[in-house]
């Protein structure tokens, strides 16, 4: 015998051995109690060979329905080891205590006023019917214990093992070729399951998923063979025959009570199934109304609709909720203390895991209603610049100028400052791009005003209406500080406007030959190259050249007229 038989026939004893030691308690649970001191036994049934004869119902003296049932299996067993005995002889005797069923000088069996009882019957006549029943199973026994039928039931049950060995040898050859035939279908009949361009599961994978389905049928269709094998060899021998009733017992109380569960669960069934069903339409019949607020086909005053579908998914979870909840009484077994102490441990899983994501989904939903940006909005959330790309009940993701993407938890949104830069652009005015420069005193201030102006008009993204204006924010020591407004209808591309504005800015103040020397420039300008780019220049611009003076003409300068000038030093 193989691997395969081997471990089917260890699978299979790993049941039964339970089943039948379930089976021989529950067929002696008065036994068991019957020693227990005080216990009060009503029934007892009379088993001989695996067959139930009769069931005895009164104690008599000392001896309770189970020792007296004990003791008459033990006096049929030994008449019917008698090989002289017979069973013909066996009579019936009125006695002061009952009815006496004997054999010969042996009594039987005692019927009495308590086990006639409970059939409403006559004792003398339930003693001869229990003394036609003692015949019949004593020649039946003798009959099965005959070396004739113990010969032909040993060959039924050599043939049964012959046919047992001979099917798992038949699977042993059979599936491996079924194994190679699946290998051969990979590609052809088996083929790999795509999602547009995505490959979810290989053609190698579905093979080997088949092949595993096979293998499960042969390990099913092993396990019955065998269980009946089993029932009808151990049904054919006297002794045995209590095994393989209690086998086929344990196997159909299983398949009756399982049976039993469903049925009894149908309306329950039914009632979940016309749930779901009422759900789903609701649900429909919502999302139709959302969806022509979203249209713009229904309006509601106060209510934008970008709100629309938003408060959809909001409304189809308080349904499914309360859906959850009516079904929730109709699930098999879910007022069993087994149920509802899994439910409140996955609870409390649930309310110490999600802390967060509850947050955040929390935040999503204020966020969406406070509407303080949309898809595509250039804004700044703490130290992040860029672009709203995403927008979920959890997360919020900004690409920013240098195409990064950044995932920001909405909590964290919530509690940060956001500055939209893309709002205002709806409305009038519109965004303000800003920018300052520091002149030197003396450079008029209308002049600067107008390069800062052309240099504004002249950039692209900006506006001409409104006009640019500037503010002097500050009179400095050294400098003027000039601030530049201008109007832009692009928030989306402040970084590239702004980089063009200070071109701008520096090719006007070049062109006009004005020096942008603050706020950290010095220079000696006798003899020195002006700052401004050689290309502003005129092409017959010469640096000026250092000027030299004796120290007796710059005492004599600097001395008042008339009066005699100072020694100079040494």
């Amino acid at each position: 015998m193989n691997r395969w038989c081997r471990f089917c026939l260890s699978l299979v004893c790993a049941f039964i051995f339970p089943a039948m030691a379930s089976g021989q308690i529950s067929s002696s649970t008065t036994s068991l109690t019957a020693d227990v001191p005080g216990a009060h036994i009503r029934e007892a049934p009379v088993v001989y060979l695996g067959e139930s004869l009769f069931t005895l119902h009164q104690k008599v003296g000392s001896f309770t329905p189970q020792d007296r049932a004990n003791a008459i299996r033990d006096r049929l067993t030994q008449i019917a080891d008698a090989p002289f005995s017979n069973f013909d002889a066996i009579t019936v005797a009125e006695t002061e205590h009952g009815t006496d069923i004997t054999l010969d000088s042996m009594v039987l069996l005692t019927v009495t006023d308590g086990d006639a009882k409970p059939y409403a019957r006559q004792r003398q006549d339930l003693a001869r019917e229990y003394a036609g029943k003692l015949r019949t199973v004593l020649h039946k026994v003798r009959k099965e214990l005959s070396l004739e039928t113990l010969l032909m039931e040993g060959a039924l049950a050599i043939a049964a093992t012959a046919v047992l060995v001979a099917i798992l040898m038949t699977f042993h050859k059979v599936f491996p070729k079924i194994h190679r035939r699946i290998q051969l279908w990979e590609g052809t009949y088996i083929k790999a399951v795509k999602i547009q361009r995505v490959e979810v599961l290989s053609a190698q994978t579905l093979t080997r998923q088949v092949i595993a389905v096979a293998n499960g049928v042969r390990f099913a269709l092993t396990i019955v063979i065998v269980y009946i094998y089993l029932t009808t060899v151990l049904g054919l021998f006297p002794w045995t025959r209590q095994l393989a009733s209690t086998l086929v017992r344990a196997v159909v109380t299983t398949l009756t009570t399982i049976a039993q569960t469903f049925l009894s669960a149908l309306p329950d069934l039914a009632a979940i199934i016309v749930i779901i069903m009422v759900t789903r339409y609701v649900i429909k019949l919502i999302q139709m109304v959302f969806n022509g607020i979203q249209r713009g086909a229904i309006t509601f005053a106060g209510f934008h609709r970008d709100w629309a579908d938003p408060t959809f998914k909001i409304v189809r979870f308080l349904v499914i909720a309360f859906a959850a909840m009516a079904i929730f009484p109709y699930i098999p077994g879910s007022h069993s203390e087994a149920f509802r102490g899994v439910s409140v441990f996955l609870g409390v899983l649930f309310s110490l895991g999600s802390a967060g994501a509850v947050s955040n989904a929390i935040a999503g939903i204020i966020l969406t209603y406070m509407r303080p940006f949309q898809l595509g909005d250039r804004v700044k959330i703490a130290d992040t610049v860029g672009d709203v790309t995403e927008k979920t009940l959890l997360v919020t993701r900004i690409r920013t100028i240098k195409n990064v993407d950044i995932t920001i938890p909405n909590s964290l949104i919530l509690g940060a400052h956001i500055i939209n830069y893309s709002s205002t652009s709806l409305t009038a005015p519109p965004l303000i791009l800003n920018t300052s420069v520091t002149i030197g005193y003396e450079t008029p201030w209308r002049t600067v005003h107008d390069l800062l102006n052309s240099a504004a008009l002249a950039t692209r993204n900006i506006l001409s209406d409104p006009e640019p204006f500037v503010l002097q924010t500050a009179l400095n020591d050294f400098y003027v500080t000039y601030e530049l407004n201008a109007y832009t209808g692009a928030p989306n591309r402040m970084a590239v406007t702004y980089s063009d504005l200070h071109q701008n800015i520096q090719d006007a103040f070049n062109e006009a030959g004005v020096e942008i020397m603050s706020p950290h420039y010095a220079q000696v300008r006798d003899g020195n190259t002006t700052t401004i780019p050689q290309t502003y220049l005129p092409e017959t611009y010469q640096p000026p050249a250092f000027r030299i003076h004796s120290v007796g003409d710059l005492l004599a300068k600097s001395s008042p007229a008339g009066a005699p000038p100072k020694p100079s030093a040494p």
